[in-house]
């Protein structure tokens, strides 16, 4: 029999289905599997993955693999984001997505594995005298329309009081796109995920937001603190990590127009409900976090 296992979504939902990967090879331990994804960079040198097909770029897909192959032929393609169990948070993202094929889930990890060459290719260019403080304080898509969103990112006076405390003791290097806010006295890592992915190897300490870098810590056994407002660590965080929760909302809030979830992960700090950003996060907790 061969195996399809097709993924959407972003690059941190990618790094999670490496996880959903083991479970799978798990019932299927002697049939060939196909992935097909976006990301497919998250599946290279995996050894479960016989063949990585690129969504948009799969060329002939049902010619060549599905066609007169249909009886031998089973395709893992539902989205989890979809399932009761998620929109209502009453399970993790792994649970769920396993649950929702008859499969279970058994504390499977992400992985992701890089190959000597990179390693020894990109190492050279986050050499430093001081260990290296990792912060990702901003995630979400470039064309969001606004740098900062309440929803997930670590506010601004946050960040610059964590600055201020590691700057001396650790040169800080600021995983960021291009369009999002730059810091003072940090580094800027604007590279691909693989290398981003060696940066955290060589971190002494890691501040991490709900976004692929805190999936890519853990497919790495790299224990990090992320900070959550919003989203969950019991849906999408990791037992590995120290994982800081946000204050409540000292504004009130409404939902007048949504549908299943109360946020959206990408929002303007006109709907914040805190009103003042400082008071989102008790900072020592994120500083007692990374000193320990």
């Amino acid at each position: 029999m061969q195996i399809i296992f097709h993924i959407e979504g972003g690059l941190g939902k990618h790094i999670m289905a490496t996880a959903i990967l083991k479970v799978i090879k798990k019932k299927h331990p002697n049939d060939k599997i196909h992935v097909v994804c976006a990301y497919t960079d998250v599946f290279k040198n995996n050894p479960i993955v016989d063949e990585i097909h690129e969504n948009g770029q799969h060329g002939s897909f049902y010619q060549n693999y599905i066609k007169g192959k249909e009886s031998d032929t089973k395709i893992y393609f539902t989205d989890p984001y979809t399932h009761s169990d998620f929109i209502l948070e009453q399970d993790h993202l792994y649970e769920i997505w396993c649950k929702q094929w008859g499969m279970k889930y058994d504390g499977e990890q992400p992985e992701i594995y890089l190959t000597q060459s990179e390693k020894d290719y990109f190492t050279p260019f986050y050499q430093t005298e001081k260990p290296i403080l990792v912060i990702q304080p901003n995630g979400g898509p470039q064309n969001q329309g606004f740098n900062y969103s309440w929803t997930r990112d670590i506010p601004e006076p946050t960040v610059l009081n964590i600055i201020e405390k590691f700057k001396d003791s650790h040169t800080i290097i600021h995983i960021k796109q291009k369009n999002q806010k730059v810091y003072p006295d940090v580094l800027q890592a604007l590279d691909n995920y693989r290398s981003i992915a060696i940066l955290l190897t060589l971190s002494d300490k890691r501040l991490l937001i709900d976004s692929f870098t805190q999936h890519l810590a853990a497919s790495l056994g790299l224990k990090s603190t992320v900070c959550w407002i919003t989203t969950k660590p019991e849906v999408f965080g990791y037992d590995l990590h120290d994982n800081i929760i946000a204050n409540n909302f000292d504004l009130k809030s409404t939902f007048p127009t949504n549908l299943y979830k109360p946020f959206a992960l990408s929002q303007d700090v006109v709907s914040c409900p805190y009103s003042n950003l400082d008071k989102i996060f008790n900072d020592n907790d994120i500083i007692k976090s990374l000193k320990s």
